[in-house]
C-alpha cells in the first residue's frame, strides 16, 4: 500500500501544482500537500479495507467491486461540492481529479496484492 499512497500523493500534488498554475486560490487548504498528503493516505488505506472486507464476504466479488468502486468515488465527491466558495471551480475540479486518480491508482494496487477469487 506504500507504493500507492506515494504514488497517488505524486499524482495529487501535480494536479495541485496544474490547478494552481491555471488558478486556483493558493490559500486554498485542500492543494496544500499537509491536507491531500494525509487524505490520500487515509483513503488508500480505507479503500484496502473496504476491498478486503468484499473480498472476504462476497460470493462474487468481482461484480461488486465492478459497481462499488465508482459508487465510492462518486459519493466521495461530495464533500468537494462543499468547497466552490473557497476553492473556486479550479479547485473544486482539481479535488474531484484528485479522487479519481487516487481511485485509479488504489484499485490497481488491490488487484495486484488483493487478488479476486483467491480467497475462499
Amino acid at each position: 500500500m506504500f507504493v500507492a499512497i506515494l504514488l497517488s500523493s505524486l499524482v495529487n500534488a501535480l494536479i495541485a501544482v496544474l490547478a494552481h498554475a491555471v488558478g486556483a486560490p493558493k490559500d486554498f487548504a485542500p492543494l496544500k500537500l499537509s491536507s491531500y498528503v494525509s487524505l490520500t493516505a487515509l483513503g488508500v488505506l480505507a479503500g484496502a479495507a473496504g476491498w478486503a472486507l468484499v473480498r472476504r464476504f462476497s460470493r462474487d466479488s468481482e461484480r461488486l467491486l465492478r459497481r462499488l468502486v465508482p459508487s465510492v468515488v462518486v459519493v466521495s465527491f461530495v464533500p468537494d461540492f462543499t468547497q466552490f466558495g473557497k476553492g473556486e471551480v479550479t479547485g473544486v475540479v482539481a479535488l474531484l481529479l484528485m479522487h479519481v486518480a487516487v481511485a485509479v491508482i488504489a484499485v490497481s494496487a488491490y488487484r495486484r496484492i488483493m487478488l479476486l477469487g483467491s480467497v475462499r
